[in-house]
């Protein structure tokens, strides 16, 4: 754990009412259904994340995985071949049908479900052999697709997002665009999602949407085995654009990409004071259809959100969207890179967290220990909201739990005022005893870029 990065840099400075005793009991599981948090291992192999599911995500109360595309796809090294199809066969870089379905019975025992990447807006471009053997050139893909089942515009998307034809016919970055609005192409990616559905899959992620229309989705959903699976749409927003990510919203969950983007400019930039209303008062679509993120595999290349290259104002932001109750999050799972297109260290295997660039941010004690607070603290509202003006803020959440974050660079020293019983709490960030009085109060010093964070069923740090 010595090598996990800010390990350090967020020890929390005790005060005068924080006892240093041992590490926190493991808190209760949440109730069935209760569990809305997703740990996205990005280009991980299935068999790394089973063992991650068994000794990680489940102990920490993770609701779901998200795993990298399952399809085969074309040959290379790059982490973007996962999203260039070649056919429907589960035979990618990250394991073969056998693993996959391993992956997806090992993490339900564990107590989590299993949510797949599903690239079906396009296919890949070019010529040659796909992971599992197959042959393909582009617009012929035997066995799957013809040039007949592509859309009619052969162009590229051109930077003109304010035309919805160019934006939903035309092909991403010049990969072959699926007319998904034809009755083979309908069938044929649902037989596909269907597929992964009869492996034990318990939700999709739709990559792409926002280039594919509404009613196609909506078409596709409804011929589904489980027509009422998770679906989690990948739409981004832009503004003056064409289409909107509502526009989705009957169908699944939509990814609300201005929360993160947000998030980046509020911790670099602004103060947290700002965020007493993040959400719907921000004018983002409503909470129970929006999964949220602080970043994912593409926004941390491009630039636009926070990543793991920004320290402690990147766990701080984790910290801070589990607590809050907006949307359904995702902890995006990564590898250190300094080459936007590099892939995954060991071909996706991960033989332990914090070596051979693996960041395992899901695993981040500041960020982990909020999972359980977020099961937890589920279906309350924000209450007993405190801040400074400027960087630091405090809230609970009812009766069940309450947070406070410093972001300033200075401690911060202060008695809080909780809606907590009263009693002995460990501090889950760092697993350091709190006492609540009968008046709801505790009093700590944080240091700088730190947070506390107490909720009902971690009672106690232990009398090791």
């Amino acid at each position: 754990m010595a090598s996990r990065p800010l390990a350090a840099a967020l020890a929390l400075v005790a005060g005068a009412a924080v006892l240093v005793t041992g590490p926190p009991e493991a808190a209760d599981a949440a109730p069935p259904g209760g569990k809305d948090v997703t740990a996205v291992l990005f280009e991980w192999r299935f068999a790394s994340v089973a063992k991650a599911c068994t000794e990680q995500l489940g102990p920490a109360g993770y609701g779901f995985v998200q795993v990298s595309p399952p399809q085969e796809h074309v040959q290379g090294g790059q982490w973007w071949t996962s999203y260039q199809p070649v056919s429907y066969k589960i035979a990618g870089r990250l394991g073969d049908r056998a693993a996959f379905s391993a992956m997806v019975n090992t993490c339900h025992a564990a107590g989590v479900k299993v949510v797949a990447d599903s690239v079906i807006n396009h296919m890949a471009s070019a010529a040659g052999t796909g992971t599992g053997g197959s042959s393909y050139e582009k617009y012929n893909y035997p066995g799957t697709y013809s040039g007949a089942d592509m859309d009619d515009c052969r162009s590229q998307i051109g930077s003109n997002y304010g035309d919805r034809a160019n934006v939903q016919n035309c092909e991403l970055v010049g990969l072959a665009d699926l007319d998904t609005g034809e009755e083979y192409v309908r069938g044929r990616i649902a037989a596909y999602l269907n597929d992964l559905l009869s492996l034990g899959v318990d939700g999709l992620r739709i990559d792409a949407a926002k280039h594919m229309p509404a009613a196609d989705l909506a078409n596709i959903k409804s011929r589904l085995s489980d027509p009422g699976v998770y679906w989690k749409q990948e739409a981004i927003h832009g503004a003056g654009e064409a289409v909107s990510p509502s526009e989705y919203l009957g169908t699944g969950d939509v990814q609300e990409f201005r929360y993160a983007r947000d998030l980046k400019r509020v911790f670099n930039n602004e103060n947290l004071a700002y965020l007493k209303n993040y959400g719907e008062g921000w004018g983002y679509m409503q909470s129970a259809k929006s999964a949220v993120f602080v970043d994912n595999h593409d926004t941390e290349r491009g630039g636009d959100t926070l990543s793991y290259k920004d320290g402690a104002n990147y766990t701080l932001a984790n910290v801070f969207m589990l607590a809050w109750p907006y949307g359904a999050p995702d902890i995006h799972s990564g590898y250190e890179w300094s080459d936007k297109d590099a892939g995954p260290p060991n071909g996706g295997t991960v033989n332990a967290c914090w070596q051979d660039g693996w960041k395992c941010q899901h695993a981040w004690r500041e960020i982990a220990s909020m999972v359980a607070f977020r099961n937890v603290a589920r279906g309350q509202g924000v209450t007993d909201w405190w801040d400074n003006g400027g960087d630091q803020i405090a809230f609970g959440r009812g009766a069940k739990a309450y947070v406070a974050i410093n972001h300033e660079s200075w401690a911060l020293t202060r008695t809080f005022q909780t809606s907590l019983p009263a009693g002995d709490y460990c501090d889950v960030q760092n697993g350091r005893g709190v006492t609540v009085n009968g008046s709801g109060q505790f009093t700590a010093t944080l240091g700088p870029n730190t947070a506390v964070a107490l909720h009902v069923n971690a009672r106690g740090c232990g009398s090791s």
